[in-house]
């Protein structure tokens, strides 16, 4: 039966950014980083049509106070007619569309295609990769299929492009984007919207004087977070300044009582703020909170925050393999435990029976959380979780909707067979935090 409470207000949020997950070591200068376009959305199936949205194009170039080499300036000017290019067909018509900006402004356009219809055979027909072709039917066909048995169907997508690097020569182009997705969602009757950013790097070939898609590698963010050690990074320092650039600054987190003696007597019976929690989940989706240190795989770090955000207390032990804490860093060292960061050490936490502080409830499945609730998932079926999402919403059916990081989302379905990440292993863990901490 599904658990009745405060679930919340369903469908609204706000819109945001978060940043990602082990702290960032290097001091490097910020890589540049280039807005490109919105794609309009395509028409919807089953007769449905998409919201209008204004068709607008953004271009920055950040300004960097060292002097990078005269080509990484050279290759930004010649991104500018891709800056200017919000509607692929009617630059394609015009002939202002050059070379290979062309053929990765027409990608994300069948992108959103695909992601609209749910189909992805708009994008296969143009993409030379096998093997990443495959990866997306599937994905697409399980998208298709989950939002057909919750009768949920699509009533518009949106999608816009960041290049956030590009390798180019005269025949080859390696390009890394950043893509921003929106889908509006229709069931019974009622509309909302979810959110996501993920990476792909792209490849491109000239042949025939023609530009093709010859390589897509989603970079699948999700199912590599780190364990507790440094040699179990997937990411390097190198691979995070290039996605997120040098976010690193001192962090001052937020006023901690169980670290002041004068404190540590707190009456017990807090109430978990299942609003707060949630509202402060859609104003840091998508960006990083500055008083907390930038991770590079940041589910856990994210969700972790936002439970904190609802008034749950820490348990400072000061040792990293015990309690649930976070007090920045000192002199390069990491003060924070394994269960405020990591997936699998964070499960482990909220399953484990304790008397007061933060607690949980495993319960059997997701119609029985609330507001501020969260679900953690084994990609693999091996017992060891690998991401984590915080409930922020609900469908028309009561179903949960989530916010997560390292790939930025906002009121996503919670099953996450949208995701390349999840397998037919997938197993989930779903708590319900007490009322009363």
């Amino acid at each position: 039966m599904p658990r009745t409470g405060n679930r919340g207000q369903g469908i609204q949020g706000q819109k945001h950014h978060q940043a990602p997950s082990k702290p960032i070591a290097s001091q490097r200068k910020p890589q540049q980083k280039v807005v490109t376009h919105a794609v309009p959305k395509q028409p919807a199936p089953f007769g449905l049509q998409p919201e209008r949205h204004a068709e607008t194009v953004n271009h920055a170039l950040q300004n960097q106070e060292n002097q990078e080499t005269k080509s990484v300036r050279q290759q930004t000017s010649k991104l500018n007619s891709l800056l200017r290019s919000s509607d692929y067909d009617q630059h394609r018509q015009q002939g202002s569309l050059q070379g290979w900006k062309s053929a990765v402004h027409r990608y994300v356009s069948l992108y959103n295609q695909a992601e609209a219809n749910q189909h992805a055979t708009v994008l296969t027909d143009y993409v030379t990769d096998h093997e990443h072709c495959d990866r997306l039917r599937c994905r697409l066909e399980r998208l298709r299929e989950r939002d057909l048995l919750r009768g949920a169907l699509p009533a518009g997508s949106e999608t816009k492009a960041e290049l956030v690097r590009v390798n180019e020569s005269s025949s080859e182009v390696s390009v890394l984007i950043r893509l921003h997705i929106k889908r509006r969602m229709e069931q019974s009757g009622l509309f909302y919207m979810e959110e996501r950013s993920e990476f792909e790097r792209l490849w491109l070939g000239l042949s025939g004087g023609a530009w093709d898609v010859l390589r897509v590698e989603p970079i699948i963010a999700e199912r590599r977070p780190r364990f507790g050690t440094a040699t179990d990074n997937w990411m390097t320092v190198d691979n995070h300044s290039e996605l997120f650039g040098d976010l690193s600054s001192p962090s001052t987190p937020y006023l901690n009582y169980d670290l002041l003696q004068q404190f540590k007597n707190r009456p017990s019976g807090i109430r978990y703020r299942r609003d707060l929690a949630a509202a402060y989940a859609d104003r840091w989706w998508n960006e990083g909170n500055p008083s907390y240190e930038p991770f590079e795989v940041n589910c856990t770090h994210y969700v972790s925050q936002c439970i904190f955000a609802g008034n749950a207390p820490m348990n400072y032990t000061g040792k990293r393999e015990s309690g649930w804490w976070y007090k920045g860093r000192n002199k390069g060292s990491e003060w924070w435990s394994y269960s405020w960061a990591v997936s699998n050490a964070f499960t482990n936490y909220l399953s484990s029976f304790k008397s007061s502080g933060l607690r949980a409830e495993v319960v059997q499945s997701a119609d029985e959380l609330q507001l501020g609730d969260v679900i953690t998932y084994d990609w693999n079926g091996d017992q060891r979780f690998q991401h984590s999402t915080i409930v922020t919403a609900f469908d028309s059916f009561g179903m949960p909707l989530v916010n997560a990081n390292t790939v930025s989302s906002r009121h996503r379905y919670w099953d996450y067979r949208d995701s390349y990440a999840w397998t037919e292993q997938t197993k989930y863990r779903f708590f319900h935090i007490a009322d009363q901490l």
